[in-house]
């Protein structure tokens, strides 16, 4: 019997505080909506028009201007080299001298049958004139002065094969003969040596779609190295290729003259700069504005001390700023700072930065 009436007071206990709550939370709501002032602090920004600058920074591979492996034209055993691994070389030095000796001999032979073939035809002609001969036998010394010519350029090409000379002037990278090696010519030449020309250089990078659409031939570029710190290498974009690759990126290739004193050489890394102000007078807002998702991205607006949320539409990007191809007018004033507490037609106050 004791334990009923303990259990009844326990009972009415908690419906008083149940009613309590309720009334409480009645009260509260009809304050809150009879006046209570609930406010958001922001800061703002007006919305404005300025240049939006494109930067992109990427790293690329320094390639040399020319990279030629020499091989051989002829056989023959090497008698001489005169450049080693790191010398530079004009075009057209030798850099390896085979024996000549046999060929020298043809050369000699034909150039006299070639002199003497030059000289018969002469007569030839001559004795034609005169009737002294007929158009046959004039014929006849013409094809044999054709014949000796084109023996006397073999002859004399074979001779010049024996001296191996750079095509380009460069440095020598690699050299794999030495005096006494024995060469080979076509079909299956000997490698020689490898040149390359550092008078200038090319980076190769890859732009992405976006990029490839702003930046154009001819653009100027700042290239830096961390082989040489604070020194900056002035190139120029040479070709953007109008194919994709298999990552949808396009190979470009940056221009640069070399300097002496800072050498930049084939393999390095490299990182591009590249800065364009092709968008000039469009529509900008700082990217902390947004809030939404990439796909829906929307901005808070202040009217009337109501924050008012907009849906925009976005374009080219620039470090802080994003440019805004509809959704905005210049002048509103736009929620820089805030913006994640609030709803569409929330109360708010400015505030200074």
């Amino acid at each position: 019997m004791k334990n009923w009436k303990i259990f009844v007071g326990l009972a009415v206990i908690a419906i008083i505080i149940i009613s309590i709550l309720v009334i409480n939370k009645k009260k509260l709501a009809q304050n809150t909506s009879g006046g209570i002032d609930l406010k958001y602090f922001v800061t703002v920004e007006k919305v404005q028009k300025k240049d939006l600058e494109t930067k992109v920074s990427l790293t690329g591979t320094v390639y040399a201007n020319n990279d030629v492996n020499i091989l051989s034209e002829t056989s023959g055993k090497v008698v001489a080299v005169y450049a080693k691994v790191g010398d530079y070389k004009p075009a057209n030095s030798i850099i390896v001298q085979v024996d000549d000796e046999l060929r020298k001999a043809a050369l000699m032979s034909a150039e006299a049958n070639y002199e003497k073939a030059k000289k018969d035809f002469e007569r030839f002609q001559k004795l034609y004139q005169e009737k002294s001969i007929n158009e046959g036998q004039l014929d006849q010394a013409k094809v044999g002065l054709a014949m000796a010519e084109s023996q006397y350029i073999i002859a004399k090409r074979q001779y010049e094969d024996t001296k191996i000379k750079t095509p380009i002037s460069g440095y020598i990278t690699a050299r794999n003969v030495d005096i006494g090696t024995m060469l080979q010519g076509a079909p299956q030449p000997t490698f020689v040596a490898n040149v390359v020309d550092l008078s200038r250089v090319k980076v190769k990078i890859n732009l992405s779609e976006i990029d490839a659409a702003i930046f154009k031939p001819g653009d100027q570029v700042k290239v830096i190295t961390d082989v040489y710190p604070g020194v900056i290498f002035n190139g120029k974009i040479e070709y953007i290729s109008n194919k994709a690759d298999e990552a949808h990126t396009y190979p470009t290739e940056i221009s640069i003259v070399n300097q002496t004193s800072h050498l930049l050489k084939a393999g390095m890394f490299a990182r591009v700069e590249l800065s364009s102000t092709k968008n000039k007078n469009v529509l900008v807002i700082p990217r902390e504005a947004l809030v939404g998702s990439v796909k829906n991205p929307q901005v808070y607006v202040v009217e009337n001390n109501i924050a008012k949320l907009k849906n925009v539409v976005l374009g080219a990007e620039s470090g802080i700023y994003v440019e805004v191809l509809s959704g905005l007018n210049v002048g509103e004033l736009l929620v820089v700072n805030g913006q994640n507490n609030l709803e569409d037609n929330t109360k708010v106050e400015i505030i200074d930065k």
